[in-house]
């Protein structure tokens, strides 16, 4: 069984920083992605980023290059999320995901897992 435990959202003000966390368990290989879907308020869900386990590839939505960096902690089992320069567009649930498939995918069916969802604000 799969888990995905996130932590780390809050309030912040516009350009501010925020450190999410995603503790994963439950894998049973190497051979997935791990990412962070958001969601603003009557919106859809989003991709924002995602990261290949095994070779650390990333991937990122266009609207938070060079703002947000993912990386990963192999011995810890964790996904970060580091979101610098943000601005009240960023607010929405962030939502770890992951899925055994080995290619990021920017679509939010390609994922099987999801995390509870964690809140970020960002006041002007």
């Amino acid at each position: 069984q799969v888990q995905l435990v996130e932590s780390g959202g809050g309030l912040v003000q516009t350009g501010g920083s925020l450190r999410l966390s995603c503790e994963a368990s439950g894998f049973t290989t190497d051979t997935y992605v791990m990412g962070w879907f958001r969601q603003a308020p009557g919106k859809e869900r989003n991709f924002v980023t995602g990261i290949g386990w095994r070779d650390g590839r990333t991937d990122y939505a266009d609207s938070v290059k060079g703002r947000f960096t993912i990386s990963r902690d192999i011995a810890k089992n964790t996904v970060y999320l580091q979101m610098n320069g943000l601005n009240p567009e960023d607010t929405a649930v962030y939502y770890c995901v992951a899925t055994g498939r080995a290619r990021i995918s920017t679509r939010p069916g390609e994922y099987y897992y999801w995390g509870q969802g964690t809140q970020v604000t960002v006041s002007s």
